[in-house]
């Protein structure tokens, strides 16, 4: 019942186990520097940490293209774009959650996004209905409702931004998929971060402005921790399994409660808060557990032929 779950201890499954947790302490601690330029007194506004995100992330991607001579490839134009469109929106969404609301809401809302991708895979797709996992997201969703409105009843309506992040987060997942399908991953970082800085000066012209030396460090660092967040990530699950992963990405929901309030004074989580957060938690690893489980019988049962062509992808 539990194979694939239980921790494996060979150096490589450690060194995995470790990058995955390090990729989800990165990505609390880039929203950490956000809120810290606001306690610095400085006025950031969240456009401009989106597009240096965005901006040195191409930068680093085009380095790494012309190091390795790779040629981009375009296959389905509208995945690559409709990609970077829904990743821009969630990430401009969930630095304004950081910036509105506590960075411990913001980094549990935003992920809730496995429960949204199980919403939207019900209506649009036929056979990931089940009523398992029906029963798993309206539990999961109990807790979002504890999260946004914890015991003492006050609502926050910044909340709603990290909660947007993680809808939106969903459907950029759903079109990463697809457009897995036909590119590598470089192209798709390519757009993705080259798309994304264009969309965001093009829709904040306004707010564009040249940062002073204390605000750039504060937009390099949220950018660069971020960035070194995601190359984690990646090469974390080189060396674990989905399920492994999946849990291991989701202990962000517990960084965010157990460290908000001594690095940026958070109010402790209440304890509808803290059953809140462990009701995601454990939506994510129920969903991912059923996913990973539900893709090994197909592949088990799919003809020897099925099989290669998969692999092959």
């Amino acid at each position: 019942m539990f194979n694939g779950m239980l921790p494996r201890m060979d150096s490589k499954s450690i060194l995995g186990y470790l990058a995955v947790f390090a990729s989800a302490f990165c990505f609390y601690m880039s929203t950490v520097v956000i809120k810290w330029s606001a306690m610095a007194g400085l006025h950031i506004r969240t456009s401009m940490f989106t597009l240096s995100r965005f901006s040195l992330g191409f930068i680093v991607v085009c380095i790494i293209i012309a190091l390795g001579s790779h040629k981009i490839r375009v296959v389905k134009k509208r995945f690559l774009v409709g990609r970077a469109l829904l990743n821009t929106i969630a990430a401009f969404c969930f630095f304004k959650g950081v910036a509105e609301a506590s960075v411990a809401q913001a980094n549990i809302l935003n992920m809730t996004f496995p429960l949204f991708i199980a919403v939207f895979s019900w209506f649009f797709f036929k056979s990931q209905r089940d009523l398992g996992t029906v029963a798993i997201v309206l539990v999961a969703f109990a807790g979002v409702y504890m999260i946004l409105m914890p015991s003492d009843t006050h609502f926050s309506l910044g909340a709603l931004w990290g909660l947007a992040s993680g809808i939106f987060a969903a459907f950029a997942i759903i079109v990463l998929n697809m457009a897995r399908q036909d590119h590598d991953t470089l192209t798709i970082l390519f757009f993705m971060f080259g798309l994304g800085g264009i969309i965001v000066f093009s829709l904040f012209f306004h707010e564009m402005q040249l940062p002073t030396p204390l605000e750039m460090k504060y937009l390099f660092w949220c950018s660069a921790i971020s960035i070194i967040g995601q190359f984690l990530l990646t090469q974390g699950f080189k060396y674990v399994t989905a399920i492994e992963g999946g849990i291991i990405a989701s202990t962000r929901i517990f960084l965010a409660a157990i460290l908000g309030p001594f690095l940026v004074m958070d109010p402790a989580l209440s304890w509808a808060g803290w059953v809140g957060a462990f009701l995601i938690f454990t939506g994510n690893v129920l969903l991912t557990v059923k996913k990973v489980r539900k893709f090994a019988v197909s592949s088990s049962t799919a003809p020897a032929s099925c099989q290669v062509v998969t692999k092959a992808r």
